[in-house]
């Protein structure tokens, strides 16, 4: 039996782990409102993918699965009832998370059949296989809201507007003041915690030593701790800034937004800059299943750069530095 969305007043979205997982996410809030504008959409996220979801303008609430887990039981359960949602919506299957929506009374239950947990915790259990499917990974989220009726095949330009994504805050002076007018402004992120295979931090140090001082204001993106592997490398340029280690999430998706393109491997902070509509390029292996077609960004200027063979997971993607530069020089100012 499929549920009446439209009888349906509140829904809590599921996703757990990191910032291109929750990017992709997002478009499931839109396509709810749309069939239902009078739901409230509660996205159950870890606290530092907060300020990615503050950023969607469908989502009206944010739990921060981090500290609810650290509630007894009792207290989780209570929060849970006391909330009363209609729907939990597994997106990122967690055992954990399955039962407590399950024992806190959560009438309708919804996550994918591929989880042997879900058979006991889930009333909703939509039968697709993510591994070895063709589908982008945002349209293998959308298979999730198969139990309302929803079976249309979004195409990527849909689920990007769907995502409805915005800075949610204005950029710092003391950021906004190292943006160059006149220059193409570029952040260079060159690790990935581990997320993807990456290009190689001397690659990304030959490409910030390629780019026109005339043309291009570098910026080098990464938190602290990776600053820390590569910091001594970032060439020593007028127009490049190291920014590494020195931004917030909130303060990097603002700066992003007013930047003209991104450079990056398969990770969070190139979705952000899908997200924001500024020229973002992806540097991908064409290894399954991490291949573009399964994760590239949602956005309208995104471009993807996929290496031109395959090589072992500890080898740099096999790509140019100078195919890289073209498509900056390529990309709108």
């Amino acid at each position: 039996m499929m549920i009446d969305l439209k009888k349906i007043k509140s829904i809590v979205i599921s996703r757990t782990d990191s910032i291109g997982d929750v990017c992709l996410t997002l478009p499931l809030a839109g396509i709810l409102k749309e069939k239902n504008p009078e739901l409230q959409i509660v996205f159950l996220g870890k606290a530092y993918t907060k300020p990615v979801i503050d950023c969607c303008k469908n989502v009206d609430e944010f739990w921060d699965w981090s500290e609810i887990q650290k509630k007894p039981e009792p207290e989780r359960n209570a929060f849970l009832k006391q909330k009363n949602p209609d729907v939990f919506i597994h997106v990122f299957p967690n055992k954990e998370i399955a039962k407590w929506a399950k024992t806190a009374g959560v009438k309708y239950r919804i996550g994918t059949s591929h989880r042997f947990f879900h058979w006991f915790s889930c009333n909703y259990k939509p039968n697709f296989t993510r591994k070895n499917s063709e589908l982008h990974e945002s349209q293998l989220n959308v298979k999730l809201l198969e139990p309302f009726g929803i079976k249309e095949l979004f195409d990527l330009k849909s689920l990007n507007e769907y995502a409805a994504f915005g800075a949610s805050m204005s950029l710092p002076e003391h950021l906004s003041k190292q943006l160059v007018s006149g220059k193409k402004n570029v952040v260079l992120h060159p690790k990935s915690q581990g997320s993807a295979r990456e290009w190689g931090v001397d690659n990304f140090m030959n490409l910030a030593n390629e780019l026109d001082e005339n043309q291009f204001q570098v910026f080098f993106t990464g938190t602290e701790k990776e600053g820390e592997l590569f910091r001594k490398k970032i060439p020593v340029k007028q127009n490049v800034i190291d920014l590494t280690g020195k931004l917030t999430l909130v303060e990097l998706i603002a700066f992003i937004s007013q930047c003209n393109a991104l450079v990056a491997a398969s990770t969070g902070p190139l979705h952000l800059a899908g997200l924001t509509g500024i020229h973002a390029i992806g540097l991908f292996s064409m290894k399954r299943p991490t291949h573009a077609g399964r994760w590239k960004p949602l956005g309208v200027n995104v471009k993807i750069l996929e290496e031109k063979k395959l090589l072992i997971d500890t080898q740099p993607l096999d790509i140019s530095v100078r195919d890289v530069v073209k498509e900056l020089e390529n990309s709108a100012l």
